[in-house]
């Protein structure tokens, strides 16, 4: 099962994420709530998946996604959305992202993305 780092800002978002992810027998070794705290965890806690919401404060998901790929080029980066950000996911493909969650989280489309990329 795969080591995983949730980035949100929003507690509530990262709670409910944490909460699928380790019923589903996975290990969330690490929360970060914005872009510069997701590249201090991600190189303390190399996780296998990094799963990083788009807009936060501070650094936003885009700008944190193009330093860790700085750092590994082949991290595993799955963008978390909300409805009506279309442009941001097509820089974020540009950028490396391996794939996409909406929010809402949906259980199914959530393992099932984690499944295929670890």
């Amino acid at each position: 099962m795969a080591k995983i780092l949730i980035v949100d800002d929003s507690i509530t978002s990262r709670k409910i994420l944490k909460n699928i992810l380790i019923e589903n027998g996975h290990e969330v070794i690490g929360e970060a709530i914005n872009g510069e705290d997701a590249i201090s965890k991600f190189k303390e806690l190399n996780p296998d998946i990094v799963t990083m919401d788009i807009t936060m404060p501070v650094m936003d998901g885009l700008e944190a996604l193009k330093k860790i790929m700085e750092i590994n080029n082949s991290a595993k980066v799955v963008m978390v959305t909300a409805a009506g950000q279309k442009t941001k996911i097509v820089d974020a493909v540009k950028y490396g992202a391996v794939e996409f969650l909406t929010k809402p989280f949906e259980s199914e489309q959530i393992i099932g993305i984690i499944n295929k990329i670890q």
